[in-house]
């Protein structure tokens, strides 16, 4: 007769918690549904490492990661370009033909086509460069939630804090964002589970 008493309870308990949470598991799935549409991106015009115009159709592939950052960076910019090099190297040729990258530079006065392209060129795969008016970068930056602000020291020089997620989007459309705190190991699964 306990038993049963204790398993009624535990029953009512059970279908309270459920009753309760289920409102707050729709709200948390709605709020982050509310944060894909945000990320929609916007219509530019830029231009490539060739001083080729790149524009939003240039995402419309497969899967494109992004990843907004600066030449000058001391260490996060290398390091997540770097991981995404890597990346590239250990998907198969089938998988390549499928996945791009772009950085996209947040300091276009200093980085320049040219600028980008050499640093560029130290990675060993392929990662396309992207530059061009300062305004129409800090617009399109916005459009897909990245901040970026320069941070100025006393000689006169400065330093770029900024949001440094590798954004990814299948057919031109976020999907998902890769924090540069993740290991090569985590970045691989996620881009094989999109590919």
């Amino acid at each position: 007769m306990k038993l049963k008493t204790s398993i009624t309870i535990m029953g009512g308990c059970l279908l309270i918690f459920l009753f309760i949470m289920l409102p707050i598991v729709l709200s948390i799935q709605e709020k982050k549904g509310n944060i894909v549409l945000s990320y929609s991106g916007s219509s530019f015009d830029l231009k490539d490492v060739n001083n080729e115009p790149i524009t939003e159709k240039s995402f419309q592939g497969p899967l494109t990661a992004i990843f907004f950052g600066f030449t000058n960076c001391p260490d996060i910019c290398p390091m997540t370009l770097s991981n995404l090099d890597q990346l590239i190297e250990k998907l198969n040729n089938d998988e390549n033909k499928k996945f791009k990258v772009y950085f996209i530079s947040i300091d276009p006065e200093k980085d320049t086509p040219e600028v980008i392209k050499k640093y560029l060129d130290s990675f060993k795969n392929k990662i396309h460069g992207i530059t061009g008016n300062p305004q129409k970068i800090f617009l399109l930056s916005k459009s897909w939630g990245v901040l970026s602000e320069k941070i100025f020291t006393e000689d006169g020089g400065y330093l770029i804090n900024h949001s440094s997620s590798v954004l990814l989007l299948k057919k031109g459309k976020y999907i998902d964002r890769i924090s540069h705190h993740e290991n090569l190991d985590n970045i691989f699964k996620v881009i094989k589970g999109y590919l």
